[in-house]
């Protein structure tokens, strides 16, 4: 005789476990997350490059309005600033012995000044290769044109002045040892072994790493400090030309009368200062700009 007892639908091996999800049920999901979870997830998500973008471009509009004045005295003092990046790494190498693997801790020095000028806000030449160039870029009217130039010519006076002054000052007042000057000269030289055409190559990855820098500093939050040693520590290993640190090396060898001044600014200044614009301005700052409106110029679809 046939057992009248039967098993309910899902029983035994088809028994649904409290939590798990069946064919067609819907399972986790972003609609299951709470309201506080949600603000998590959002807090947690990294920020897009059209938040960078303005970011950068308000603080190029910033930098445009300003007085000259303004500019000169915080480009003179960035100049200046440089200086400590010199100074760090004479001393570096002074009391380090001689090996091939010294240049890795000397150019722990390199760092020094930017350090000094980024979290001071002081004006820097190569930085403005992107931040001025955005406003332009998404506003390209000759007023905008004329206040970048206007911007450029004041800040790279200015540094260029001050690192001059901070190299005669290392050289002439009663500072350092004579082991550190000869350090400060070996320096110098070695930028000066690269001819023209170097110069300007190895300028292009300088600009295009401190452009990757300016770009990536509003992103890191807490890891700004890290951001900006590690970019500039690798420039120094890979003896890439900043002009404005540059200026600063090949001024101490200038004023100690192994350089002339045709030499400085034919030989180093000139091809480092198009390599740096090429790298940060035409190179990074149009390719980061192209992406935003590529982004924002996108056609919406729209339902038939």
């Amino acid at each position: 005789m046939a057992s009248d007892k039967q098993h309910p639908a899902g029983d035994g091996a088809g028994k649904v476990r409290p939590g798990s999800a069946r064919a067609g049920e819907k399972g986790d999901t972003a609609d299951d997350l709470s309201a506080e979870e949600r603000r998590k997830v959002e807090k947690a998500q990294p920020p897009r490059a059209l938040v960078l973008h303005e970011v950068i471009r308000l603080q190029g509009n910033h930098e445009l309005e300003r007085t000259l004045a303004a500019l000169w005295w915080s480009a003179l003092a960035a100049g200046l600033t440089i200086g400590l990046s010199l100074m760090a790494m004479g001393l570096f190498r002074a009391r380090l012995p001689e090996h091939d693997s010294a240049a890795i801790v000397t150019s722990l020095g390199y760092p020094v000044g930017f350090l000094a000028i980024i979290l001071a806000r002081q004006q820097l030449f190569t930085e403005n290769t992107l931040t001025a160039v955005l406003p332009l870029m998404s506003e390209p009217t000759l007023r905008k044109a004329g206040q970048l130039l206007r911007l450029w010519g004041v800040v790279l006076l200015g540094n260029v002045v001050g690192a001059l002054l901070f190299a005669y000052a290392m050289l002439h007042l009663p500072i350092f040892d004579a082991k550190t000057d000869q350090a400060f000269l070996e320096i110098g030289r070695e930028v000066m072994e690269n001819d023209g055409w170097q110069m300007f190559s190895r300028g292009i990855v300088s600009g295009w790493m401190i452009a990757t820098m300016v770009w990536l500093v509003p992103a890191a939050e807490g890891a700004k400090v890290w951001i900006i040693i590690l970019v500039t520590y690798l420039m120094s290993l890979g003896s890439f030309s900043h002009i404005v640190v540059g200026t600063c090396e090949v001024g101490y060898l200038m004023w100690a009368g192994e350089l002339g001044w045709k030499a400085f600014l034919l030989d180093f200044a000139l091809p480092t200062l198009a390599g740096n614009i090429v790298g940060g301005s035409l190179i990074f700052a149009l390719i980061s700009h192209a992406q935003i409106r590529s982004d924002s110029g996108a056609p919406t679809k729209t339902a038939p």
